[in-house]
């Protein structure tokens, strides 16, 4: 009886680079970018992911990702949740010993994510296209060592998110982060109206793109 093929995931690419954003941002960090994305957001910058890469197995990218000397590995897309095998993926990268996060929509259910894992949820605002996706009640599972994302693309974009992040007490259980979209909005008025507002939020913007602009593998 032949043995059960090994899962395996699809993916676009493994590279070593700088997390440009959230907790961890400018840590030397290995990206797992896994293939495939069901949102199609006005602000994408990883179309290119959309289709294409290669199957590996589980050992195979685990092994990759060691090859690459850091300890630090983020799984990100397209959107990882979208492939099943991705669950077990993170936690084989957590028996590894490795610090684990994990960058997804609002869109698909993040409780069945390892616990060790940190959650970085990029919540769809509404000039993204795709807020109709958001499963907002996941945002309650969300502990300390987790994020929310919001990706503003707009004033009234910022004024969604404000009350948002108000009626749900988001900051009180979580970090909150607040972008401001690639040539969108200026980061120095999105500070002034976190500011303005006295917001418990966190202004991010977007190191690698500072570095390398919209390099793929960057």
């Amino acid at each position: 009886m032949n043995a059960p093929a090994a899962p395996r995931l699809k993916i676009t690419e493994i590279f070593r680079s700088l997390q440009g954003e959230g907790d961890t941002v400018g840590f030397p960090t290995v990206f797992v970018r896994l293939t495939g994305c069901p949102l199609r957001c006005h602000y994408c910058d990883t179309a290119y992911a959309f289709g294409g890469g290669e199957w590996m197995s589980l050992d195979e990218i685990v092994t990759s990702v060691r090859a690459q000397g850091t300890r630090h590995v983020c799984v990100t897309g397209g959107e990882p949740l979208a492939q099943a095998n991705c669950l077990p993926l993170l936690e084989q990268l957590c028996d590894a010993g490795l610090r684990v996060s994990l960058e997804t929509s609002g869109a698909l259910p993040v409780d069945q994510v390892d616990a060790r894992v940190s959650r970085v949820v990029d919540v769809k605002t509404p000039d993204s296209g795709e807020a109709h996706r958001n499963l907002l009640d996941q945002l309650q599972v969300l502990g300390e060592g987790d994020q929310v994302k919001f990706v503003i693309c707009s004033r009234s974009d910022y004024e969604w998110s404000r009350q948002l992040v108000r009626e749900r007490n988001l900051a009180d259980h979580t970090m909150v982060l607040f972008s401001p979209s690639h040539d969108q909005v200026a980061a120095r008025d999105l500070a002034e109206w976190i500011l303005a507002d006295g917001l418990p939020v966190r202004l991010q913007v977007q190191l690698h793109k500072i570095l390398w602009g919209n390099e793929p593998g960057r």
